[in-house]
């Protein structure tokens, strides 16, 4: 008896796109699934919680999204032709996507083990995955017994011809949209923003949020709707508080030493101060309430909160911040640009307690990064490495691969920096910049968006214009919402927010903005808080002028040389050869990457401008067309009855009759070429058909100072002892068989 699959559906319609969630087909043994559909995209998103036994004293949330290859009808690339375990570099960053609108979104005191898994099974060529699995996670925890206070829906806004498009297509993104805007909220409010721009106004990223908020009401809906039919009742949490003796111990004996720790504007003193007044009331509460179980544990509890609060309080009673700054104002800054000697570019940017060595390298086309994704193979010719090494902030750390907060950081970055970069047409450039972070105290990768900028005008690379980054801070305290332009690392940990505003005089190329209260901001108080940033970065874009207003006029000496030339597309085929022996032999001897295009355009890249040259020309022999009255070097390819073929060209080849051998009658070709010798001839016509005719008596003439007119060349010769000769030529020119079956006769 064949049973049929219980499930429950349900579907609505968000801008364009319908969104449809179904239950019960599949994963019933998680916590919570949902298969999400909209058009051929369909993402399947699990959520699985366990107890654990130790309290690890943090939310242990893991958020991993995969892509299938078999999505989208393809075999994957790698040797083992299987999806690898490491993530990939897109794979990582809409994990990150998923978790950060996720996490504040749990019951404080909920403390087991949680794993999200999306995995992509199908995947059209319109419909994006990434933003649905946001929403998909959401409803699967929504689903679950957790304490999840969602639902939340995430959704990708696109400006087109002066509309928002909400859940714009790939097409749409990479070719017509100015915008390209991430964002996940609530009902209420907006919790998750990241994107990239094409130097758009702050009033229009604004816009863009509130309207996108506005279209998603019915993907709430359907979310709540599927709860009612087949939700499980959420478990009851308790957030955990300290015993009020604990409490009133630790307040009273803590608060004068953590309020003079945080009157120290320096990060490393005052985080010696701070850790030297909590070890002490640590030990105190373990004198006087030995025998209450987890008294320290409870205390360290209260002296965190009590931290948060010292903090918070000065900034909103006495408008005083932890390095002694008021709300708006932006650290000091220090730039300096050709740092390093031996690198193509390089720049040093210090804000504050922050700094980023950002170097820039060039490269051929030949250094793209080959990139396979869901809608098929991809290049960058643009990439932006951020290294965060534990001696930036004083810690000792086993070194591994990039973290997630890497990558992502790094991405943010690139993203800000792309919209400036020259037109791969015009420079033709591989670029990398890696910056490696050396010290940090708030927002080192908006540093590496300043760093980067200046490292790629110190290389030389005309970029359009520099570009600036700045990280706004939030503190809400009741009704009160307080902006904090250029966070510190304490005021990120402390606060409500961390918005990262990136763009350069002319408007917005990149932002990322992370709210950590459920409740989310007003859009009253984002407006500000852009408005803000836009100031700041103005004011950081003037200091970076001082250092370097412009990109250097040349490339550094030590970058690849390059130039492009073109060449006949017919005449491709003669500059690679045979087996790819002519371009082989080229970049041997000239060190050269050299890239052709069907076109004929030829991109040169060489170590110095003398292996430019020479490269250069080596390519350009290839392309030559026989002149008329020209003199050439060719080899003797062929001998014939009634004369020789002679090669002046590569794949260029002529005939040189017996008449036009020599000032004197020759009677036998044989008698003065030889196949494979090298003889000067001169071109003395160019037929229709394209034949060659060549002529060694007129070169001869010349080398004798004879004046030489090619014209008199063309006539038939006269008839009498030249008669078999002429009718061999004009038998040659008539397509050359006749010629060809004399030799061979």
């Amino acid at each position: 008896m064949l049973v049929p699959f219980e499930k429950t559906r349900v579907s609505a319609r968000a801008g364009d796109l319908e969104i449809i969630l179904e239950h019960g087909k599949m994963a019933k043994q998680a916590s919570g699934a949902v298969w999400l559909q909209s058009g051929g995209t369909v993402v399947h998103v699990t959520a699985v919680s366990q107890p654990l036994e130790i309290d690890r004293g943090f939310f242990p949330l893991t958020v991993n999204y995969q892509e299938m290859s078999y999505a989208a009808g393809r075999i994957p690339g790698s040797y083992f032709r299987r999806e690898i375990g490491r993530p990939s570099e897109r794979e990582t960053l809409v994990s990150r996507l998923i978790d950060r609108p996720i996490r504040p979104m749990f019951k404080k005191g909920f403390r087991d083990e949680v794993q999200v898994i999306a995995t992509v099974l199908s995947a059209d060529n319109a419909i994006n995955p990434d933003v649905l699995a946001i929403t998909g996670a959401s409803a699967a925890l929504h689903l679950s017994h957790m304490p999840f206070e969602g639902p939340i829906c995430g959704a990708r806004v696109g400006y087109i011809d002066g509309k928002f498009v909400l859940f714009p297509t790939y097409k749409q993104i990479a070719n017509e949209s100015s915008l390209n805007l991430i964002f996940a909220a609530t009902r209420s409010a907006i919790v998750m923003v990241e994107g990239g721009a094409e130097f758009v106004s702050e009033e229009l990223v604004a816009e863009a949020l509130e309207w996108g908020h506005k279209q998603l009401t019915p993907a709430f809906d359907i979310q709540d709707e599927l709860r009612e039919k087949v939700g499980k009742p959420k478990i009851e949490v308790v957030a955990p508080k300290a015993d009020p003796a604990i409490a009133a111990f630790v307040e009273e004996i803590a608060t004068p030493s953590l309020k003079a720790a945080c009157a120290l504007t320096e990060k490393m003193a005052r985080r010696d101060a701070k850790e030297t007044a909590k070890s002490e009331a640590l030990k105190a509460v373990a004198e006087k309430f030995e025998e209450v179980e987890n008294a320290q544990k409870q205390a360290a509890g209260v002296l965190a909160d009590l931290d948060k609060k010292i903090v918070r309080q000065r900034v909103r009673v006495e408008g005083v911040r932890l390095d002694g700054r008021d709300t708006k104002t932006v650290r000091p800054l220090s730039i300096d640009a050709s740092v390093l000697p031996m690198t193509h570019g390089s720049a040093l940017f210090r804000r504050g307690e922050t700094s980023a060595l950002c170097v820039a390298t060039l490269g051929s086309s030949r250094d793209e990064q080959r990139i396979e994704t869901l809608v098929g193979e991809d290049t960058k010719r643009f990439m932006l490495h951020y290294n965060f090494p534990p001696y930036c902030v004083g810690e000792v750390r086993i070194l591994r691969g990039p973290s997630r907060r890497d990558i992502g950081h790094g991405a943010l970055a690139e993203r800000s920096i792309m919209p400036v970069l020259p037109n791969p047409d015009e420079f033709p450039f591989t670029l990398r910049v890696v910056s490696e972070v050396m010290d940090s105290n708030g927002s080192s990768s908006m540093a590496t968006v300043c760093g980067a900028s200046l490292a790629l005008m110190d290389a030389g690379v005309p970029i359009k214009e520099p570009v600036a980054g700045i990280a706004m801070g939030l503190m809400k305290e009741e009704d009160d919402y307080i902006v904090l332009t250029d966070i510190l690392g304490d005021e990120d940990a402390l606060g409500d927010m961390d918005f990262k505003v990136a763009g350069s005089a002319r408007g917005i190329t990149g932002i990322q903005m992370d709210i950590k209260i459920t409740s989310g901001i007003p859009y009253d108080v984002l407006r500000r808080a852009l408005a803000q940033s836009r100031d700041a970065r103005q004011h950081i874009l003037e200091h970076m002028n001082m250092c370097l207003a412009a990109p250097r006029p040349q490339l550094s000496d030590l970058a690849p040389q390059m130039e492009v030339v073109f060449i006949n597309p017919e005449k491709i085929r003669s500059v690679i050869g045979p087996g790819g022996k002519n371009i082989k032999a080229i970049t041997a001897e000239t060190q050269a990457d050299i890239d052709i295009e069907d076109s004929g355009k030829v991109a040169i890249f060489a170590p110095n401008s003398e292996s430019l040259n020479k490269a250069k020309a080596m390519v350009l022999y290839y392309d030559q067309t026989p002149e008329p009255g020209r003199n050439y070097l060719g080899t003797v390819k062929k001998i014939l009855e009634v004369g020789a073929l002679v090669e002046i060209l590569p794949g260029a080849e002529g005939m040189l009759h017996v008449s036009q051998l020599d000032v004197e009658r020759v009677e036998r070709v044989e008698d003065l070429l030889q196949l494979g010798q090298e003889v000067w001839v001169k071109v003395i016509e160019l037929e229709p058909g394209g034949r060659i005719r060549l002529s060694r008596k007129a070169w001869l003439m010349e080398q004798a100072g004879q004046e030489v007119n090619i014209d008199e060349f063309r006539r038939p010769a006269p008839r009498g002892d030249g008669d078999r000769r002429d009718r061999g030529d004009r038998g040659d020119r008539r397509g050359g068989r006749g010629g060809d079956r004399g030799g061979r006769r």
